[in-house]
Formats: C-alpha cells, structure tokens, sequence
C-alpha cells in the first residue's frame, strides 16, 4: 500500500493510492535531475513506480543537464529522456552543444528533445537567441524523428510563429505546462500538438479546468513538472512524480469520466507520441 501525506485543516490525513496502483500512468514531464531530489531520487522514483507510474519523462534544460537525464535513464528503468535546451538558458547556450545534444538524442532511451520553446516572462531580452535556438531544436527533432516538448510563457504567438515558420509536418510534440486560452489550445491542436497541464489545474480559482474541458482527450497528457508546482493537498511541498495521481483525478473530475477512463487514454496518447521504447 502507498501513502501520501497532506496537511488539510491542520490535521495529518492519509490518501490510500491503493485501489489505483493497478491503473497505470505516466508522468510525461519531469526533472529528476534537479538537486531537489538529490536526497532522496531512488526513493521517489520508486514511490511513483509502486503508486502506478509506469514511466517518467525527465527533461533537460541546458547540455549538462542532458548528460544527466541520460544518465538518470540507463540508472532506473522507469525513467526516459528529453534532450535539449531550454529558453531561459539559450543565452549561455554555444553553437557546439547542439551538436553534443544532438549525438546524446541517438541514445534509445531519449524519446525526446526539449524542453525547448519561448519564454518572453523571464528573458525578454534573448528572444532572437531562443527562436535561433527553438528553431534549430525543432529541425533536430525532425532529423531524429522525436518529439519536440515545448515550453511557452508569455510568448504564445511567437511561439505559434516560430513553429508555423518551419511549415514541416514531421514535426510532433507536446505544449507543456499549459496556460494560454481554449482558443490557443485549438490552435495547438490543429497543428497536431498535445497539451499537457501541471499542478496548477487543481489550484482554487484556476481558469485551467476549462482549458482542459476543450481539449480533445486524444491530446491530453498527464504531467507534474517535478519539483515545481505540486497539485492539491501536496501544493507548497516539493512536486514529485507520485503526485500525478492527483492531477489524473482533477481531469476526470473535469470531463465527468472515471479516473481509469484518463490514466488509459493519457498513457496511450504518451506511448502514441514519445514512442517509449518496450
């Protein structure tokens, strides 16, 4: 039997995972490589595995990080690899780690390149650099013939633009951590994307939910974006993989489904596009 604890009205509560361990998920966004899970990394993944999770995806932001996601993927079996560079780090980034990126993407347990994208919030001043950079990172993916996992804050049309500019329908990927409107979304999954959300789709107030509702449920993909943003009753404490138990149960709560009806579909549309290898 797996626990999770949670502080609800200051009094320590059990959630028994125990009538779901037999519905598997897959947590299509992760960064295990983070210094977070130092401590403790063998232990959350094997509370994810004994919770369900049948695979974690763990994504690079920069070249050093893409060694160690690979690393993290020969050591547990659970655990595959995105490769790439993210936008808030294409500043520093050198001409010669796309090479190196792209010679770590051959590896078979890389079943993606990312995360990649825009990210106009935080780094207004590098835009030029992160289209050059997304846009090389696409072309790989293409090459490579991987998914792209795409990152996007406060930058949804030159995002959309960046990818309307390559006019290549090879490519395929994800949108995660979603935030824009149902009307972005369609337009993400005209372009054949999938759409995945994180924690925050349970937060009060959120105007996720019906986001999420728009969103064919042949695109949606289950994501935590560990060890950042943790779902409710785990908000406030470090995000891990084991919690995307909660954000299953939010979309079903959603669509007015049962909790298998998404763990299956979600599980199938990730295997549809990473391609995990068996």
């Amino acid at each position: 039997m797996v626990y999770a604890w949670s502080h609800q009205r200051k009094k320590l509560q059990v959630v028994r995972w125990c009538d779901k361990v037999n519905t598997v998920v897959i947590d299509t966004h992760a960064h295990l490589q983070w210094n977070k899970f130092d401590g403790d990394r063998s232990e959350v993944v094997k509370r994810a595995v004994d919770a369900g999770v049948t695979k974690i995806l763990t994504l690079a932001t920069d070249l050093q990080s893409s060694y160690r996601v690979v690393e993290l993927a020969e050591e547990f079996a659970e655990v595959f690899a995105a490769v790439g560079i993210h936008p808030t780090d294409a500043k520093n980034a050198q001409s010669i780690d796309l090479q190196r990126i792209a010679e770590l993407a051959q590896h078979p347990k890389v079943v993606a390149i990312g995360e990649t994208g825009m990210d106009l919030y935080w780094e207004q001043e590098s835009r030029a650099i992160q289209e050059y950079y997304f846009q090389q990172q696409m072309l790989l993916a293409i090459e490579k013939d991987l998914p792209v996992v795409v990152h996007n804050r406060d930058a949804g049309e030159a995002t959309l633009a960046a990818i309307f500019a390559l006019k290549n329908k090879k490519l395929r990927g994800v949108f995660h951590c979603f935030a824009e409107d149902e009307t972005y979304a369609e337009k993400v999954v005209q372009l054949g994307f999938y759409i995945s959300f994180t924690g925050n789709i349970t937060y009060k107030k959120s105007p996720l939910p019906k986001v999420s509702s728009s969103v064919p449920l042949d695109r949606l993909l289950l994501e935590t974006d560990s060890p950042f943003m943790a779902p409710i009753p785990q908000r406030g404490q470090r995000n891990e993989p084991v919690f995307i138990k909660h954000i299953a149960e939010k979309h079903a709560e959603i669509r007015g489904l049962s909790y298998d009806e998404i763990a299956r579909q979600t599980s199938e549309n990730a295997q549809q596009l990473f391609r995990f290898p068996q």
